[in-house]
């Protein structure tokens, strides 16, 4: 099997790239670097394109059997109106310009990121990839972002999208951002903490994308969270817990809002999502529990 995957050398793409290979595929990784040192493998090729723009490397399309989007500048750093914008154009540039050169009726799979932003703020209400979208800056994203790609369902093209949760796993993504704070004694929630807090362990993640490049039932939105959604002071409390670190220092609300504007009040959303569509596909959780994710990260 051949996977094109754009945003390949991300945290995210790095994993999956590893498990295909493993599984004995052949793997094409988009990146914006002019080289990549992660990968030396026979069955591994980058090519390094600005993905947001036409060019030779739409080529790639359609020689392939899936292709998992995952392309997107971060969204954890300070907005402005530019880096809003940044954020936006390069998660639906990127999908438009890979569903445009998809040829009719092919038979690759088209995996395309969304996140559980698409929801809004939503409190304590149960979320499956039933409910509509929300509202804000974050939803707008997935509202498009997920047009975009079922634009391909047109050419006869099977589409899944994968609505993902806070990315848990050793060597970046989350935790790289949480640990340094309670190993140092300072950890504690965001804002009061009663927020829901959707996570995903890395390894969950990247086995549910080759499921759904493998099963040809799967098509549709996914909710890419475990099975139970813990509030951020319960994320706190687990993680210090663990580390034997005290996780009783919040981040209050006014501080996070001045040093992180908009992206700051992000972080106090509350999306309680549940992977409805992955348990009835069958698919099994390795860490569906917090305590053994951030144990499997932290204590290995």
């Amino acid at each position: 099997m051949k996977v094109l995957i754009t945003g390949g050398t991300g945290f995210v793409g790095t994993y999956l790239a590893t498990l295909l290979l493993e599984k004995g595929s052949e793997v094409i990784s988009l990146g914006t670097a002019p080289a990549q040192h992660k990968f030396e493998h026979e069955n591994f090729r980058y090519v390094s394109a600005d993905t947001t723009r036409q060019g030779e490397w739409q080529d790639e399309l359609a020689r392939v059997d899936a292709v998992v989007n995952l392309a997107g500048k971060t969204i954890f750093k300070r907005w402005n109106e530019h880096y809003k914008k940044l954020i936006y154009d390069s998660r639906i540039l990127t999908t438009r310009n890979i569903v445009d050169v998809l040829p009719q009726n092919s038979e690759a799979v088209l995996c395309s990121t969304s996140a559980v932003g698409y929801y809004g703020s939503r409190g304590d209400e149960l979320l499956t990839e039933d409910e509509p979208a929300g509202d804000g800056f974050l939803a707008k994203i997935g509202r498009d972002w997920e047009k975009e790609a079922q634009r391909a369902t047109e050419k006869g093209i099977r589409v899944a999208l994968m609505r993902f949760g806070i990315v848990l796993g050793r060597g970046g993504g989350a935790m790289a951002q949480m640990l340094p704070a309670f190993r140092m004694f300072v950890g504690g929630p965001l804002g009061d903490g009663k927020q829901w807090f959707p996570w995903i362990h890395i390894h969950d993640l990247t086995a549910a994308i080759v499921a759904l490049i493998e099963n040809r039932d799967m098509r549709g939105p996914y909710n890419f969270c475990a099975p139970n959604p813990v509030r951020n002071s319960d994320l706190a409390k687990t993680l210090g817990s663990i580390l034997g670190r005290p996780s009783f220092f919040p981040a209050p609300k006014i501080m996070l809002r001045l040093a992180l504007g908009e992206f700051g009040s992000v972080l106090l959303e509350s999306q309680r999502t549940v992977p409805q569509n992955l348990l009835k596909s069958g698919f099994e959780f390795k860490f569906p529990d917090l305590k053994s994710a951030i144990e499997e990260i932290v204590t290995q």
